[in-house]
């Protein structure tokens, strides 16, 4: 099932993300690869690999923006929660199963509605504006591999400059002003690669430590089990949205700020307003 958010922060994030890697494509090609590398039989195997890299990127991110992140579906006819006091309610409380007043459905365990995709979502992790799109269930695999294969074509891209400013540009124009530009491009991708290498790099740590937790975002933020990971996704939720509102920022210290976010993480998660 193909999936889109209609969310202008998501929509915005997607089309930054693609603009960033035209322009990374652009700057090796053009100032990086075709300046210092064009007598070498290695600047077409680092185009290749280069590009393929991007594509492998574009093909997780695509698959982890439109794949169904594991929606649960909803009733065909609207359920009477009457039948809640009655011998439904025990069978809810074995299974573990809740009621979502948003969707008005009944929801599986470990499944939270976002009140971005305005849906419940299993197993879900949060919602992210960079894929516009939940991290859950379904999705989780490509968004993976997507924050891998960012911080590879980051790495890629500094290495790849970085050789080009130690080899002697035999073939590079002798202008100031080309000079200046490729100076300039180069600087620039460099700080983009870093940024978004450094990024990637701890939500991929995150990710993979809850994957080994068998402990969603939600859930970890919920039960307080780890103070450095709650710290880190605290620093971190401007730029990758969680599916509740807090301001962590506005407490006088960091101590306070954790104690606050796990507070409204609880009351948010107790209550639905997502």
């Amino acid at each position: 099932m193909t999936v889109f958010v209609n969310d202008p922060c998501g929509i915005i994030c997607i089309t930054f993300t693609y603009a960033a890697l035209l322009y990374a494509d652009y700057v090796i090609i053009k100032w990086v690869v075709m300046q210092t590398m064009i007598d070498s039989l290695w600047a077409p195997v680092h185009v290749v690999l280069f590009n393929t890299l991007i594509f492998l990127l574009s093909f997780a991110h695509l698959k982890a923006t439109c794949s169904d992140p594991g929606v649960v579906p909803l009733p065909q006819t609207k359920i009477d929660f009457s039948d809640m006091h009655s011998g439904t309610e025990g069978l809810l409380q074995k299974e573990n199963w809740t009621v979502c007043t948003r969707c008005e459905t009944y929801r599986p365990p470990r499944a939270h509605h976002c009140r971005i995709c305005k849906r419940c979502i299993r197993h879900m992790d949060h919602h992210c504006p960079w894929i516009n799109n939940c991290v859950g269930e379904r999705n989780q695999q490509y968004f993976v591999q997507f924050l891998m294969y960012v911080g590879v074509l980051s790495l890629y891209a500094i290495v790849l400059v970085a050789f080009s400013w130690i080899k002697e540009c035999t073939y590079c124009s002798e202008e100031i002003s080309i000079k200046q530009t490729r100076i300039l491009h180069c600087v620039i991708l460099v700080m983009e690669s870093t940024l978004f290498g450094i990024f990637v790099t701890a939500i991929l740590y995150d990710q993979l430590e809850a994957i080994a937790k068998n402990q969603t975002t939600i859930e970890q933020l919920q039960s307080g089990s780890s103070s450095s990971y709650s710290m880190r996704r605290m620093c971190f939720s401007q730029l990758c949205r969680f599916p509740f509102e807090y301001s962590p920022l506005s407490n006088s210290s960091s101590s306070s700020s954790l104690h606050s976010l796990r507070n409204s993480t609880n009351k948010s998660l107790s209550s639905d307003i997502v």
